[in-house]
């Protein structure tokens, strides 16, 4: 028996997050039900939720499995009784707010309660942390990863969810979303690109002049300390001085709210990670490598091409990495000044206190941001493999 309870600790994180789980599924409401959208729902707990025993079969396997050793075997049943739980999850939702909406009024809104969101965040984060275990190659833990999501992709394809009140908050502004879809993007890749024009000359000069380093990270590090809003309202005034002097500018879609401040506050703050990951991606060079560079009668330019740039590339996409997922984020701020993005349903949701509304504008922002983060350490990994 003591060897048994010794057991459990040999994966604290697994036990945490199992614990966690089944708290989650049990005290918190599995589903909200609403008369409307705008007045407050009434809970419905696992007991009032029909077909909600299913969740327990999961939950009662990653328990028993937290009494074997952590073998291959162990880690992979954790990873599908994760799966299956969320995958359980989100049919038990989608299942039970069609009987609700055949059974009420048009009206009524089903929403997935707080016990649901948080068991799936749990459930996908206990199946990360199995496939951390599974393996510690990069691309495959990506895509099993990315393969959690393959069924209740197909479910939200198929229809299954759209009694949602999320769902029907897509319905019916679809129009609106795609906007802001297309806009987020274009805020997106309009501070990539002058954010890489700008940083990686910067960086370079900086990594061969260190004597720069101090004075140039100073004023990075002082742009970050600012707080997102009050930089994009620091910019509004020079923005529309310099527009009521210049006319010319307006006609090129330059004002004081909107795009261009926007763009502007969103690269500079894009610009310190960059620059940082420049330096430290020329600084970690072996001095070796660029010895031999020089013995065989490399130039300065032949020498960055050949020895350095390929040892410094995977730290320079780290470094942009940090930089999508930090825009991406921050664009959703910029909506406060007019310049769109998923940002301006999200604040159309705070403002007409409708969470369904703040859902749709949260979780496209979300999930960008983490597909963009895997695809980019996905390239970074192939890219260091390739060098090895």
């Amino acid at each position: 028996m003591p060897l048994l309870l010794s057991r459990p600790r040999q994966q604290p994180v697994l036990l945490v997050l199992t614990l966690l789980i089944t708290l989650a599924v049990i005290a918190l409401p599995l589903l909200s039900f609403a008369a409307n959208r705008l007045v407050s729902g009434q809970p419905l707990m696992l007991w009032q939720v029909a077909q909600s025993w299913l969740l327990l079969l999961p939950l009662l396997w990653l328990w028993q499995g937290l009494w074997w050793k952590p073998r291959r075997l162990n880690l992979v049943m954790a990873l599908l009784d994760a799966e299956i739980l969320f995958v359980l999850l989100m049919f038990i939702g989608g299942q039970t707010a069609a009987q609700l909406a055949n059974s009420g009024s048009p009206l009524a809104r089903t929403a997935f309660g707080s016990g649901l969101w948080c068991a799936a965040a749990l459930a996908i984060l206990l199946a990360a942390e199995a496939i951390r275990q599974l393996t510690a190659s990069t691309p495959w833990r990506i895509l099993l990863n990315l393969q959690i999501w393959i069924v209740p992709l197909i479910l939200l394809l198929s229809g299954h969810l759209d009694h949602l009140s999320l769902m029907k908050e897509y319905a019916n502004r679809t129009a609106v979303f795609d906007a802001a879809f297309s806009q987020h993007l274009l805020l997106l890749g309009g501070t990539l690109l002058p954010t890489l024009l700008i940083g990686l000359p910067l960086g370079l000069a900086i990594a061969r002049r260190p004597r720069w380093q101090s004075a140039a990270f100073s004023v990075l590090n002082l742009i970050q300390t600012v707080p997102s809003v009050a930089l994009f309202g620091l910019l509004i005034a020079p923005l529309a001085g310099l527009v009521a002097h210049f006319p010319v500018l307006a006609s090129w879609g330059i004002s004081g709210i909107g795009l261009a401040p926007a763009l502007i506050a969103l690269v500079l703050y894009a610009l310190l990670p960059l620059v940082r990951s420049v330096v430290a991606g020329l600084q970690q060079v072996p001095q070796e490598v660029r010895e031999t560079a020089r013995g065989m009668g490399m130039s300065a330019m032949q020498q960055f091409w050949h020895a350095e740039l390929p040892l410094a590339l995977p730290v320079w996409l780290s470094g942009l990495r940090v930089v999508v997922v930090q825009t991406i984020g921050l664009a959703v701020v910029a909506a406060l000044i007019g310049a769109g993005g998923f940002g301006a349903i999200v604040f159309q949701g705070l403002l007409s206190s409708a969470l369904d509304l703040v859902l749709l504008g949260v979780i496209p922002v979300v999930a960008l941001a983490v597909v963009s983060d895997a695809a980019l350490r996905l390239l970074s990994a192939l890219l260091e493999r390739t060098d090895d």
